[in-house]
């Protein structure tokens, strides 16, 4: 039975801020569905603490670096099998709120102890020196926040094999060098073929230089982040490492979204039963104050209001979507500006827009549920998942032609429409009159209802699962494990 120290900065339902957190709530129990020996760390933050439910103290860790020791706390991961390890470590992580930024939306101070602790502590484990009596075969780290393993593992005779996964490569933990000087790193990591990054010490660079084979998060991205335009200064070394990159596609927990069982919405409905759908999206207008017009079609946005995502360009294109008949529901929160922007234009149409800023799971499920059409007009996205969530919920996508959108939503072309294989809209260029024209396209597909239902349909029957994901990547493992670095 292989076994895998599965090491990540979140985890879903203990603490999640993004995708990261989606992936390592539900890969873990995947592989051990295979048949994979998976043990999940991650620190012990003050809020992780109060879901965990009953834990045990395993172990008592102590560091060089630090006064005092490192408690590592036992328990399960909430509704999965798989044994989940906690870094009690109070100094460094029992704080509340976000694990990664203070209450002003700032990065704590002492970001970088806090994970090279951690990081420290993942090494101990992975060479059996914790006092665990147990050793994986191998380690798979995820993101800036645990790309020290691999290199503190690099110089060790006897590790296991280690792969890295950059879920965004836009976040890449760089910090000053007097911050590598005072984490007391060995010396020899401090050059440009290791941790230094254009004078500053950079996490990422950890897992992309020393990790036996690195992995994202869809197909297209692991390409995109090649180039200068998506690489983020590391492009170079993401290509002199090429052939060690894999983009494997994130899944989705297919019991949590699945609208023939969603306990969040109106009506349940699926493929075969589709006169659910028009219950919600006449209680999400209900709910949100729009008028009540099951012939109006209804597009759905939810997510992070920043830059990235493309909010910017759904502002700029809002006067003239609301020319059109149709109506926007936004779901999220994000930069003030946005989130400002916004509630002007609601207040300018009440009848078309409906704003809630925050998030809100049940309220992101009705929106799934009862929208038409759900728009991801991205500038970069590594996977997404709520084009996945919309496919299931027979909620056609409109998205930019990017990352994971680009693996996942076919465009309804004349020829994939007559092919049967079409399930979204997807348009190329990041500016306001190609997201116009690509909501123009839906909204005449939406007026061909035999055509739309059938584009509805052959999305709802995509197999997005986490159980083809975990079966590449446990396949990556074991080529990892044969072809590893020595």
């Amino acid at each position: 039975m292989l076994k895998i120290l599965f090491v990540a900065s979140e985890a879903h339902p203990l603490v999640k801020t993004g995708g990261l957190g989606d992936v390592a709530g539900i890969l873990p129990a995947a592989l051990q569905s295979l048949h994979a020996d998976v043990r999940l760390l991650l620190p012990a933050y003050r809020d992780t603490l109060a879901a965990a439910g009953k834990l045990k103290n395993v172990a008592q860790i102590f560091l060089p670096t630090l006064a005092q020791g490192v408690r590592l706390l036992e328990g399960k991961l909430p509704g999965t099998r798989v044994k989940t390890w906690l870094v009690d470590f109070p100094p460094a992580f029992d704080r509340p709120g976000n694990p990664y930024l203070n209450a002003h939306g700032q990065p704590w101070h002492d970001n970088a102890s806090r994970y090279a602790l951690f990081a420290r502590v993942a090494t101990q484990i992975a060479l059996n020196q914790s006092g665990l009596k147990w050793q994986p075969d191998l380690v798979h780290c995820h993101d800036w926040q645990t790309g020290l393993v691999p290199a503190l593992l690099d110089i060790e005779e006897k590790r296991p094999a280690t792969v890295f996964t950059i879920h965004n490569l836009a976040y890449q933990g760089l910090f000053p060098h007097e911050t590598f000087t005072a984490l007391e790193l060995s010396s020899s990591l401090w050059s440009p073929e290791a941790l230094e990054f254009h004078g500053s010490l950079s996490f990422i660079k950890g897992g992309l230089v020393f990790a036996d084979r690195l992995t994202t998060v869809s197909p297209t991205y692991a390409r995109e982040i090649q180039t200068p335009e998506f690489g983020g200064g590391l492009d170079g070394l993401l290509r002199f490492r090429a052939g060690s990159l894999t983009g494997i596609l994130n899944g989705i927990d297919e019991k949590t979204w699945n609208p023939a069982d969603d306990t969040h919405i109106a009506k349940r409905y699926s493929a075969h039963r589709l006169t659910g759908k028009q219950a919600n999206k006449l209680a999400l207008q209900k709910e949100l104050g729009l008028p009540a017009a099951p012939q109006i079609p209804l597009i759905g946005i939810v997510g992070r209001l920043v830059q990235q995502k493309g909010i910017d360009l759904v502002l700029d294109a809002m006067p003239a979507l609301m020319d059109r008949a149709i109506q926007v529901v936004v779901l999220g929160t994000g930069d003030v500006d946005y989130e400002n922007s916004l509630r002007t234009q609601a207040v300018r149409y009440p009848a078309q827009l409906a704003v809630r800023i925050g998030y809100d799971e049940a309220a992101a499920h009705r929106i799934e549920a009862g929208a038409d059409m759900f728009l991801m007009p991205s500038r970069f996205e590594p996977c997404g998942l709520n084009q996945l969530y919309s496919l299931r919920y027979g909620t056609l996508p409109i998205v930019r032609r990017i990352g994971g959108l680009a693996d996942t939503v076919v465009d309804a072309t004349s020829e994939n429409l007559s092919a049967g294989t079409a399930t979204g809209i997807v348009f190329g260029q990041a500016n306001m009159d190609e997201l116009i024209l690509a909501v123009e396209r839906a909204l005449t597909l939406y007026k061909n209802r035999p055509l739309w239902r059938k584009t509805m349909l052959t999305g709802m029957r995509q197999d997005f699962g986490w159980h083809h994901s975990a079966t590449e990547y446990l396949q990556l493992y074991e080529q990892t494990l044969l072809t590893r670095k020595v």
